[in-house]
């Protein structure tokens, strides 16, 4: 399988804080892969490393083969119109409505006609299972779970080939979570996506997770398959998915 996501040894330091000493993963074409670990082993670090909005110490992150580090402005530019980044609550303006969040992205990097863009709008919201309506409504007009599903709308504005997403279904009930899985499941299979994901959700794990790397002691201290994760010895590994462990011995 062909690469999208590779970080080798990353170290990350706050002044004398380190964070990642030697973190080393892997993402492969069409995976969903998940990316947990204990409280403060610096996942949502790595999530802004990997998307430029943070310079790791020391390491390299390639990003379909390409090395963020040694990137010109123009080269960046390109680079970022091929992921979408869809933040833990959403992260919509509140002063805009759907429409015109969805719009930014289109307005920034693109020369399309408005009669194109609203006709994106719609084919976004339609993809995230939301009726074009929506569109006029203002991000505090929005249930919890309709503003994930109108952030991702935007972050699927320019057809990106890559999502990061950090802990997407944070907020919402067990019912609305799974719809959230199957919605990424499906737009995975339809538009041919890779996905990057910081979750905590089990079942979110169990059910479409491909593979997954567990952060803790700044390093990456189990990855594979779930089956794979479940042989690790790690205190942290064991802890989180004690009832698994117990039904292993049962």
């Amino acid at each position: 399988m062909k690469s999208v996501v590779k970080i080798e040894n990353i170290v990350t330091k706050f002044g004398s804080k380190v964070v990642h000493d030697g973190i080393n993963l892997e993402v492969e074409q069409n995976e969903i892969y998940g990316i947990l670990g204990e409280s403060g082993a610096g996942k949502s670090v790595l999530l802004k490393e990997m998307t430029m909005l943070l310079q790791p110490t020391s390491g390299n992150i390639y990003i379909f083969g390409k090395n963020i580090n040694n990137l010109s402005n123009k080269e960046i530019i390109e680079l970022k119109k091929n992921w979408g980044v869809l933040f833990q609550f959403g992260a919509l303006f509140t002063s805009l409505s759907v429409a015109n969040n969805i719009a930014i992205l289109l307005k920034e990097y693109t020369n399309i006609s408005k009669k194109m863009v609203n006709y994106i709008i719609d084919e976004k919201l339609e993809m995230v299972g939301l009726d074009a309506s929506v569109k006029y409504l203002y991000p505090h007009e929005l249930s919890g779970g309709m503003v994930k599903r109108a952030a991702l709308a935007r972050t699927l504005a320019l057809d990106p080939k890559l999502l990061f997403l950090d802990e997407p279904t944070s907020g919402l009930d067990p019912v609305g979570a799974r719809g959230f899985d199957e919605l990424i499941v499906s737009l995975r299979d339809i538009l041919d996506l890779t996905i990057v994901m910081i979750t905590h959700d089990l079942d979110t794990i169990h059910n479409i997770v491909d593979k997954l790397s567990i952060l803790a002691d700044k390093k990456v201290v189990a990855s594979g398959t779930l089956e794979e994760v479940l042989k690790s010895n790690h205190p942290f590994v064991k802890k989180f998915f004690k009832n698994e462990y117990k039904s292993e011995s049962i």
